[in-house]
C-alpha cells in the first residue's frame, strides 16, 4: 500500500516508541492492539463528532474528485473499491502503485497544509 511521506514518518516515530512491543500503536490502557471501532469511538466520542470512518473516506473522495486531476480510477484503487463491471475488472492489470504514492503525497500535504490555522472539530462551536 502506497503511504505518504507523512505517513511513513508518522509510522517510523511509532516503530520506535512501540516497536519492540510488536504494535504500532498499542491501547495505551491494555497494551494489546487496537479495537476495529476505535477510530470511530475517538472522532465520535472524544471529539464529539457525528461522523464515521467512511465520512472520511468520502471526504477523500470529494477532494479527489473536485480539486484533482487525478483519474477516477486511481482514486478508487487507493479505495481499495473492486471494479463492478466484469469486463472492465478482467482487462485491468496494473496496480497504478506510482500514481497512487503521488496521490497519497498529494493528499498528506493538503492534509498538512502550509499555513498554520486551527480548525474547531466540535460540531456547533466557532473560533
Amino acid at each position: 500500500m502506497p503511504l505518504s511521506k507523512q505517513a511513513l514518518a508518522v509510522l517510523l516515530e511509532a516503530g520506535e516508541l512501540y516497536g519492540a512491543e510488536g504494535l504500532l500503536f498499542p491501547n495505551p490502557k491494555t497494551g494489546k492492539r487496537l479495537s476495529d471501532n476505535t477510530l470511530r469511538l475517538v472522532l465520535q466520542k472524544q471529539l464529539n463528532l457525528s461522523t464515521t470512518t467512511h465520512g472520511l473516506r468520502s471526504t477523500f473522495k470529494d477532494w479527489v474528485s473536485e480539486t484533482t486531476s487525478y483519474d477516477n480510477e486511481i482514486s478508487e484503487m487507493a479505495l481499495a473499491h473492486t471494479i463492478s463491471n466484469k469486463v472492465e475488472a478482467a482487462y485491468r492489470r496494473g496496480n497504478l502503485y506510482e500514481k497512487r504514492i503521488s496521490l497519497m503525497n498529494d493528499w498528506a500535504d493538503y492534509l498538512y497544509g502550509t499555513e498554520e490555522k486551527v480548525i474547531q472539530l466540535v460540531q456547533g462551536q466557532t473560533s
